[in-house]
Parts: C-alpha cells; sequence; structure tokens
C-alpha cells in the first residue's frame, strides 16, 4: 500500500481509533481506507473487535485489555509503510435491473429533475461504473460512488416508510440497492432480483468495500425469471 503522509490517528474512545485520510469523498482516498480495511482483516488478530470503513476514515475498535492506543496506531503505521500488504484486485460485480413501473416510482421524476427523458437516466444510470464506499445504514447496504453528475439528485423531502428490498436508488451523488425492507428516503429508480443480504451466506453482504459495481438493464421477464434463485 502506498503511503499516505496526511493519515493522522484520532482516539475515539478507551477502545477504538478512527484513521483518518482526508476529509474529502474521492476514488483516492477511499481505495487508501479499503487497502488497510483488507490489509487489518487478513491479519485476524483477535484483539480487533470490528473495523468499520467509511468514505476516507476507518474506525477500529480493539479489545484495550490486549493492546493500547499505541499499539494499533503502530500496528497501522507498520501495514501502510510494508510492502507485503497491497491493494488487492477489485471485483467487479454486475447487478440485473428492472427500471421504472412500480419498481421505480422516481424515474419520471428524476428524469424531469434531470432534464432527461427515462430512458436516458436509465442509460446513464447503466453505463456508469461505481465504487462501493463502505457499507452502512443497513446490513450489507452499500453507498456506491461513480454515479453521472447529470442524474445526481437530493433525497426525497420526506422518506417512505417502507421500501423493498432489491429497490436501487439515487441520493445525492451516489446510488445504492436496499438489502432488506425497510424505510427510506433515496429516489427509487428500479429494483434487482439479487439477494443482497442473506444472513445465513458465508459472506452475508453480496457487495464488498472496494467492489466495482455495474448494472443492467432487464425487462420484467427477465426479473421475474431471476427471482428467488
Amino acid at each position: 500500500m502506498q503511503y499516505t503522509p496526511s493519515m493522522r490517528f484520532v482516539d475515539a474512545s478507551d477502545s477504538s481509533v478512527l484513521v483518518i485520510f482526508g476529509d474529502t469523498i474521492s476514488p483516492e482516498l477511499n481505495a487508501e481506507v479499503v487497502a488497510l480495511f483488507h490489509a487489518l482483516e487478513a491479519l485476524r488478530k483477535p484483539f480487533i473487535h470490528n473495523l468499520h470503513p467509511a468514505y476516507a476514515s476507518l474506525l477500529i475498535d480493539f479489545d484495550p485489555l490486549q493492546v493500547s492506543h499505541a499499539d494499533v496506531h503502530a500496528l497501522v503505521e507498520q501495514l501502510k509503510r510494508g510492502t507485503a500488504h497491497r491493494r488487492q484486485e477489485s471485483r467487479m460485480v454486475q447487478i440485473p435491473v428492472c427500471y421504472g413501473g412500480e419498481f421505480g416510482p422516481d424515474l419520471a421524476d428524476l428524469a424531469r429533475h434531470s432534464g432527461m427523458t427515462a430512458e436516458e437516466v436509465i442509460l446513464a444510470h447503466s453505463s456508469a461504473s461505481y465504487t462501493v464506499y463502505f457499507l452502512g445504514f443497513a446490513p450489507g447496504f452499500a453507498y456506491m460512488g461513480g454515479l453521472p453528475e447529470a442524474i445526481a439528485a437530493p433525497r426525497l423531502d420526506t422518506p417512505r416508510k417502507f421500501v423493498p428490498a432489491g429497490s436501487v436508488g439515487i441520493a445525492g451523488s451516489q446510488t445504492g440497492v436496499y438489502p432488506l425492507d425497510s424505510p427510506g428516503g433515496w429516489r427509487l429508480i428500479g429494483r434487482t432480483p439479487l439477494r443482497m443480504f442473506d444472513a445465513n451466506a458465508e459472506l452475508p453482504a453480496l457487495l464488498q468495500p472496494g467492489d466495482q459495481v455495474r448494472f443492467a438493464a432487464i425487462d420484467r421477464t427477465a426479473y421475474d425469471g431471476l427471482v428467488d434463485r
């Protein structure tokens, strides 16, 4: 991994350290976060309880009875300067999406907001390549950057009380897929038949930090054929 001179530590609690790489949202900074996240995961140290990656930072929860804040700082510095843990090749995941209709109730409004047709919004959304910055909000919910600026739009003024699992939405300059039935305020443009989160699977979340994602438009017949496979 490339060493980042601006990296800094904040001792967030008596059992956590926040590693900060910068103050902006960018693929470059997030790549540093994801590289450190994977490097620490690979160590499987028993004193590391949880790792929480974000846009430009990583929160490390540890056992204060086994190590100190200074020990965690030193471990991170060692990983960042070392050559044994280089950035992993990113995984490409393709997600089929049935756009519009009952699955995309906000598609028409988003098209008007963008000064485009619904078909142009679908083409823009499905032509881009996205990066999973981190998981949050709900288990398996991936915050993805790379949304074309032309179709960026603010969240809904009033969130929905119920959003079906698999719904594909846009909020600000990001896109995401709701992994579970839940409330939500993202603008819904379609739905995928893929199961984004399975608590019984060895790796419950379909998407992981650092993954590259492409969306592929499918029709309702193809959607119905893929449900529950």
